[in-house]
């Protein structure tokens, strides 16, 4: 074990193991007992993570460590990507892991962070005091002093630029190698050159000509390049504390997975880390935890609270053979659970990396922003060359000094960072925001193309329906009431997987009546069953089989059967002795969101298209109960895909909603594919939005916050280019012959950085978007 994560005597500094940071023990009241050895923490967050998984922490780091071979990219450039951390080429921004990770904690970056900029403010100030201190004051400072004065100012100021700025001049530097021009780069030029003349100015000032000195002295502008420096750093601060509020949502759902499992064993049962439990585990739920892995229940009953995937507060009653999700709680029993899925397998574990792919994603109006700043930063430049010649030739006196201040005010103010945080910002709030909601996009892309989206293509079973058959009737032909008839069936089908079988076996177990035995059962495969049910002859099928047994069909039963199949029902006939003694009508039931999510979408002026493989009758049937007036019934998973391509040539911006994998090349093929999140696994992949909750009504509000989002990117772009547009001119000096304004280096420092702000600050509205 490394000396740095052991436990020190009381009286010495000792290093947090979590987090790294320098903890007193005689002054914190947060520790943990491990291994025989008392180890110090910083808060009570750092112990809880400790207590958990003491091993993780304790192999010589003092910080959590970095993944061998993870990846890296940058918020605002996702194509940017390297293994380990750094800094991004193109803005020179801090690179973020690309997978996502509950244990991922960027505090410790933004405490550091602050502290610097805490710094870097105790420094300024008196650069600041020593510069404007005669201006405030009315006169100068006394002539034994202003040498000492002068030498202080300029030992703090560059302390301020040199320590507190490096990050910048690395970054700027580095934005040349591959000729991609960013803020830093203007910002590096900027405060080097403020600070550069200051230098040459304050011991060289011979070099300059005599109608730049005052009391033998050529003014100088430390004060200027401190106060950018610490400006931006503030602006940096600012930024990062933004960051991690869109990614809010997807720590929480990170948080929904818990930490350690019970694994049955041979000899016992044993608390493990989740990372360590496997396909085929048999792990023990208790009340009151989460699930940890995504498997099928072995033994016990219980309520689960599904709510982080339906958002129905009831909880779902489990039992053997039930399926459970991580992240869903058990509540009041225990069971036995064998795992099928674990890690990034989980469904849980793919709303996460939904999330983070749309989150890092590049929506189509991000290329407005790159082309601008493709020739941005070198029209910013030339700009500030221009103005540094204007107003050197035509100044006033000191012509020299009011042109260095022009120059460095345009590259100062003319930093792109709000422009490039215009979109990606936007994307990354709306991703969580979905999240929150039950809507999964898949890249940036999604949320922009589903905003002008003017057909909704929706497949009809498991879509609009619920995707399994249920009992709707039963139809009395005879003298047997109508209890003794499901029972009858019943007990034929209890032995059959066929949809319709099971779908009559719930029925009955919902009527609770008696379920006779039966005998001589057999399977006629295409027709139905029979069997001996109390010494009658039973038999349950289509029209063929009673045909093969001569059962007559009488025009009453015929117009019987006629009318539930117009009502979108299949029809099953029981027959008792040669009789026909009954109907069962088994129809895929309507969601009960249907009807008024798509009223829903009507009025917001979409035009609804079903599709459907089932027979004309009953597609029509249930377009006509949801009021739909275009259906394309007895289609194949080809023939959907040609439609929606044909909506498409037409001119129609098209989304496709559907479950299945007959649905995927369609999903695929729309501009917009939606996926129910309970459908299968192809179409979610072949989808760029996923309905967790895997109701319709999830649509209209994916499509209200797509228009929110391109509303706020909009905005962004809005302020980013005003600014620019308006902040460039006025630090190059165009009021000053109207008004003689000069815009100071510091104000302008101080503009760029609110710039960011607002742009932020707009983008996290998106959190509190009503949908």
């Amino acid at each position: 074990m490394s000396s740095c994560c052991q436990a020190h005597p009381v009286h010495a500094a000792v290093k947090d193991p979590v987090c790294g940071m320098s903890v007193d023990p005689l002054a914190t009241k947060h520790r943990a007992g491990h291994a025989g050895k008392t180890w110090y923490f910083c808060s009570a967050r750092c112990r809880e993570r400790f207590v958990a998984i003491p091993e993780r922490f304790l192999g010589g780091h003092q910080a959590p460590p970095v993944d061998a071979g993870a990846i890296y990219t940058c918020p605002m450039h996702p194509e940017v990507r390297q293994v380990g951390p750094g800094d991004c080429p193109k803005c020179g921004m801090a690179l973020e892991p690309l997978a996502p990770s509950a244990e991922a904690d960027d505090r410790g970056e933004l405490h550091a962070l602050w502290r610097r900029f805490a710094w870097l403010a105790v420094l300024t100030l008196p650069v600041v005091v020593l510069a404007m201190g005669p201006h405030l004051a009315g006169h100068p400072w006394p002539a034994r002093w202003i040498g000492l004065l002068g030498g202080i100012e300029a030992l703090l100021a560059s302390v301020v630029v040199l320590w507190g700025g490096a990050p910048f001049f690395r970054r700027g530097w580095r934005s040349l190698r591959p000729w991609s021009p960013n803020m830093y780069t203007l910002i590096a030029l900027g405060t080097g050159v403020a600070w550069g003349y200051s230098v040459v100015a304050l011991l060289l000032p011979g070099l300059f000509p005599v109608g730049l000195r005052t009391h033998g002295r050529v003014g100088v502008y430390f004060e200027s390049a401190a106060v950018i420096v610490t400006l931006v750093k503030l602006g940096d601060v600012l930024e990062l504390r933004a960051r991690r509020r869109t990614g809010e949502a997807l720590k929480a759902l990170l948080g929904l997975a818990p930490k350690m499992a019970h694994r049955v064993e041979h000899d016992g049962e044993r608390d493990v880390p989740l990372e360590q439990v496997q396909v085929g585990d048999l792990l023990r739920v208790r009340p009151g935890e989460k699930v940890p892995v995504d498997g099928v229940a072995t033994a016990g009953e219980s309520h689960l609270d599904e709510s982080m995937l339906t958002g129905e507060p009831m909880p779902v009653a489990k039992a053997a053979g039930d399926r459970l999700t991580a992240g869903t709680v058990n509540q009041d029993g225990t069971l036995l659970l064998r795992a099928q899925k674990v890690g990034g397998d989980t469904l849980l574990a793919q709303i996460v990396a939904l999330v983070a792919q749309a989150q890092r994603s590049r929506a189509p109006l991000q290329r407005v922003a790159d082309r601008v700043a493709a020739w941005f930063v070198p029209a910013v430049v030339a700009t500030a060359v221009l103005a540094f010649a204007a107003w050197a030739a035509f100044g006033p006196e000191p012509a020299l000094a009011h042109a260095l201040v022009a120059a460095v005010s345009v590259l100062i103010i003319a930093c792109p960072c709000a422009l490039g945080l215009a979109t990606p910002i936007s994307i990354m709030v709306a991703s969580g925001r979905g999240a929150q909601a039950g809507v999964l996009f898949r890249d940036a892309a999604a949320i922009e193309a589903l905003h002008g989206v003017d057909t909704l293509v929706v497949d009809k079973t498991g879509t609009l329906t619920e995707g399994r058959p249920a009992l709707r009737e039963v139809v009395a032909l005879g003298d047997q009431p109508q209890e003794r008839l499901l029972a009858m069936a019943a007990a034929l089908e209890q032995a059959s997987e066929h949809p319709l079988a099971r779908a009559i076996v719930a029925g009955e177990q919902a009527a609770g009546s008696r379920v006779p035995s039966a005998a001589g059962f057999r399977s006629l495969t295409g027709r139905g069953v029979c069997g001996r049910i109390e010494g009658a002859e039973v038999a349950l099928g289509n029209a063929r089989l009673l045909d093969e047994l001569h059962v007559a069909l009488d025009l009453a039963a015929a117009a019987q059967a006629e009318r539930l199949r117009t009502g979108g029902a299949t029809v099953v006939f029981l027959a008792i002795d040669g009789r026909l003694a009954g109907l069962l009508a088994v129809a895929d039931r309507i969601k009960p969101d249907t009807p008024a999510a798509l009223d829903t979408l009507r009025r917001e002026g979409l035009r609804i298209v079903m599709l459907s493989g089932d027979h004309a009758t009953t597609a029509q049937a249930v377009a006509r109960e949801l009021g739909i007036d275009e259906v394309h019934a007895e289609v194949s998973p080809a023939d959907k895909a040609a439609v929606v391509e044909r909506l498409r040539r037409e001119g129609h911006r098209v989304a496709m909603a559907g479950d299945g994998i007959n649905d995927a090349p369609a999903l695929a093929g729309a501009d917009v594919g939606i996926a129910m999140g309970s459908g299968t696994d192809v179409a979610m992949e072949s989808a760029q939005v996923t309905l967790v909750k895997g109701e319709l009504s999830a649509i209209a509000r994916a499509r209200a916050l797509s228009q929110a989002t391109v509303r706020n990117i909009h905005q962004n772009l809005f302020f980013a280019f005003v600014y620019n547009t308006v902040g460039v001119p006025l630090a190059a000096g165009v009021l000053y012959p109207l008004f003689g304004v000069v815009l100071s280096p510091m104000i302008a420092a101080l503009a760029m950085s609110l710039s960011s702000v607002s742009v932020v600050t707009n983008a996290l509205r998106l959190r509190g978007a009503r949908l």
